[in-house]
């Protein structure tokens, strides 16, 4: 081996073991987290203690015992648009990581060459040159491995905003799903409020061929029997409208969707355990997903911070230069280059000490974020364990009236006919009891619409192992 080669290979050998040494040293500078100094409650202030108990099952929607409901569930986590789309930018994620990590490490090229040169007007000679060249940037300061560090927080981000459209696209197709069955359910009332209309219509235009009613008592009741036919075109909207919603959430057309649907009454209602409070850090992808964020606006400071500080550069080359063809792979033809490079920012305008403040404040913004998220669903929790409680009640209460409004209508009815009962006490009741069963319907909704919220606010289902310890109903 010749003097210049060992040389070269000495510098070579050294210039990795600094490399080494240096990148090592580069650790000294990781960045923490900051303290996001978050008061988590011991309990929710909604809940009730209990024992023990498995929070929602990953697979929720099944709690409600609808085979229809679970179909769509499944069919929205497969084809849903916007899942689909939170996956591509999940998987643009993960490349962008890759692309930033590939800095921590060497560039090596091949190159091969052929030059041709002519001398004067009749000799030429050709040069045929092969060889390897690396280059490797040492992070001493921590600036390419903290970016690397940020981008893969940021591919962390992603996967946890792809939870988060599932889990809002879950919510939405169970909410859409109940719209459909409130609204088939108030069509139904809506046409037995119709035929009891007519009923009594019939009966007040009897009494009034035998003169016992007016034709005021006619009018009235024909106002009565037109708002109740009234009241079917919203709802036939409604229904179509939440129909079609499904079907976006689905992923196809509307005229290739069916729903049957049914009743609410069919519908069960699930008992949820929320679990402790700071379980939520862990179970809300939002909050997971701020934390990712956070971390990587930390790595991005810590990156911004080492660009202040000077830029060691490592370059070698290595190869096979010869004028004949047939000698270029000999001992003779070998040549190795290698140098070293350091290069510190002395005047840029500021620029370098800007960038670190903007990072700085984006950090200190996502904090905030992050800290408002882990309030706001804490608030969420309580919000749909009061809601499920007071509709609860509520419905239990609005089953009392619309029993006693039945009781009431069917009395009123009968002494009608038995030309007994006053018109206006007829049209009261009847009207008292279209109110009350419309608006038990919309209770029914109300109380599933907010166990559906509860399992959003939750982060949806939960893994083995996490244990409740309030009961929500």
């Amino acid at each position: 081996m010749s003097a210049t080669s060992s040389r070269s290979g000495r510098l070579v050998r050294t210039a990795a073991a600094l490399s080494l040494a240096l990148s090592a040293g580069g650790c000294l500078l990781t960045n923490d987290l900051p303290d996001p100094a978050l008061d988590v409650p011991s309990a929710y202030k909604a809940g009730r203690p209990g024992g023990p108990d498995a929070g929602p099952s990953l697979d929720w929607w099944r709690g409600f015992r609808s085979a229809e409901l679970t179909s769509l569930m499944q069919e929205a986590q497969s084809v849903n648009l916007d899942i689909a789309a939170a996956t591509a930018r999940m998987r643009q994620a993960d490349a962008q990581a890759r692309i930033t990590g590939s800095s921590l490490l060497p560039l090596i090229n091949g190159d091969a060459d052929v030059i041709r040169r002519k001398n004067g007007s009749a000799t030429s000679v050709s040069t045929y040159t092969t060889s390897l060249s690396a280059s490797y940037e040492i992070d001493f300061w921590g600036k390419n491995r903290e970016a690397t560090i940020a981008a893969e927080e940021g591919a962390n981000a992603a996967r946890f905003d792809r939870d988060v459209v599932a889990l809002t696209t879950l919510a939405s197709v169970a909410n859409a799903y109940f719209q459909v069955l409130a609204a088939q359910d108030r069509i139904r009332t809506a046409k037995r409020n119709i035929a009891s209309a007519e009923r009594i219509l019939d009966a007040i235009k009897q009494r009034q061929n035998v003169g016992t009613s007016s034709a005021l008592d006619v009018a009235q009741q024909e106002s009565v029997l037109a708002n109740q036919r009234a009241s079917l075109p919203p709802l036939r909207l409604t229904l179509a409208q939440n129909i079609n919603t499904l079907a976006t959430l689905v992923g196809r057309p509307p005229e290739s969707v069916t729903i049957a649907g049914g009743s609410l009454d069919q519908i069960a209602a699930p008992r949820v355990k929320p679990g402790l409070p700071s379980q939520l850090l862990t179970q809300r992808p939002d909050i997971r997903r701020q934390e990712a964020r956070l971390a990587a606006a930390t790595a991005n400071v810590g990156s911004a911070r080492a660009q202040l500080f000077p830029s060691i550069q490592l370059t070698g080359q290595g190869g096979y230069q010869s004028v004949a063809l047939a000698a270029l792979f000999t001992p003779q033809a070998a040549f190795t280059t290698a140098a070293a490079s350091l290069t510190q920012p002395i005047f840029d305008g500021g620029r370098l000490l800007s960038n670190l403040d903007l990072t700085k404040a984006q950090q200190d913004e996502l904090l905030q974020t992050y800290r408002k998220t882990v309030v706001s669903a804490f608030a969420d929790v309580d919000n749909a364990l009061e809601s499920i409680r007071q509709n609860t009640e509520r419905l239990r209460l609005q089953r009392k009236v619309v029993e006693s409004s039945r009781r009431a209508f069917d009395l009123a009815e009968q002494q009608l006919r038995a030309g007994t009962a006053d018109i206006v006490t007829v049209l009261n009741t009847q009207l008292t009891l279209f109110s009350a069963e419309d608006t038990l319907s919309q209770a029914q909704l109300s109380r599933l619409l907010a166990v559906v919220s509860l399992h959003q606010a939750l982060g949806g289902g939960w893994g083995p192992g996490t244990e409740g310890t309030v009961d929500a109903l």
